[in-house]
């Protein structure tokens, strides 16, 4: 194991709250209150938090157009001994936000770092959904690209995992166009927009009505989308017994009949056995079931010798 250099610092990841700024945990505040300094997506979001809780910590503006000169400038303070905390606007940094460039470089550095658990809004969509019984798959932004959005979209929509995505107010109704296309109008989903924040909210229902109750709405805000996974097609348990008697009488075997079946109507094969035993029987001793059932014209079986 290579040993670190004793008087490196180090870099903290710090989730911040989504909306509601009691949302943050006391680990994450003695951190912050702790550290050198504090990279920050926009400084004045971030100041908003510290001076709620009386933190006053020099800033490092960190974004997406600054990523490179940013990153030399922590590894920079981190190699003097300075140890800084990151934090993005909302939620936990590295998630589809500035932050995951940083974890790249720090571990081919191989500088320490320690991530701090805290507010995920993908993992309360999650659970606001109800669809997580056999997992997720997280996508954060889909490709803005139609072409490229719908590809990805019907690998997962396939897949018995819930599908969580991020979008832009602007194309939520684009994209759960493309999800109804792809996985039909009766697919359930979940969108829930300013999570935590005074205009929190959820819809539920089918991908058609959560479309139509979007469209009477001014959308705006963060939104996060969550698709129900492909649930297993309900199998069908009987063909008509007609057609059935009709291939039986044609002199097919029940091993060709429980073959094309199956296949091609989706009707379970043991199903399908048991509905070709019980028919043929039926063909046989016509005159045992109608005893059975006292249609015989006397109402009662026959019990005399010839």
């Amino acid at each position: 194991m290579v040993s670190l250099p004793k008087e490196w610092g180090k870099v903290y990841f710090c989730p911040t709250p989504l909306g509601n700024l009691r949302d943050i945990t006391l680990r994450t505040l003695d951190v912050l209150q702790s550290v050198d300094y504090i990279a920050c997506e926009d400084t004045r979001v971030t100041l908003k938090l510290l001076n709620v809780y009386g933190i006053s910590k020099p800033l490092l503006s960190y974004h997406s157009h600054n990523i490179p000169q940013a990153t030399r400038e922590i590894l920079r303070l981190v190699r003097s001994g300075k140890s800084i905390a990151f934090v993005s606007d909302a939620g936990m940094p590295g998630i589809q936000d500035p932050g995951m460039e940083l974890v790249a470089v720090l571990l081919q550095e191989g500088i320490p770092f320690e991530v701090l658990p805290g507010p995920s809004a993908v993992l309360l969509g999650v659970v606001y959904s109800g669809f997580s019984f056999s997992g997720f798959t997280f996508l954060g932004f889909l490709p803005r690209k139609k072409k490229e959005r719908k590809a990805i979209l019907e690998q997962v929509l396939t897949l018995p995992q819930a599908t969580v995505l991020y979008e832009s107010p602007k194309r939520v109704l684009e994209v759960l166009g493309d999800i109804q296309e792809i996985g039909g109008k009766d697919r359930k989903v979940l969108v829930a927009r300013e999570l935590t924040k005074l205009h929190e909210e959820i819809l539920r229902g089918t991908v058609v009505e959560v479309q139509e109750e979007l469209r009477r709405k001014d959308v705006r805000g963060e939104v996060l989308i969550v698709v129900e996974g492909q649930g297993k097609k309900k199998e069908k348990t009987q063909v008509s017994e007609r057609f059935l008697e009709f291939l039986i009488k044609r002199g097919l075997r029940d091993k060709e009949i429980i073959g094309v079946l199956s296949e091609e109507l989706g009707v379970g094969k043991n199903a399908l056995k048991r509905q070709i035993n019980a028919l043929k029987e039926k063909l046989i001793f016509p005159e045992k079931i109608g005893l059975i059932e006292g249609v015989n014209g006397k109402g009662g079986s026959k019990n005399r010798k010839e």
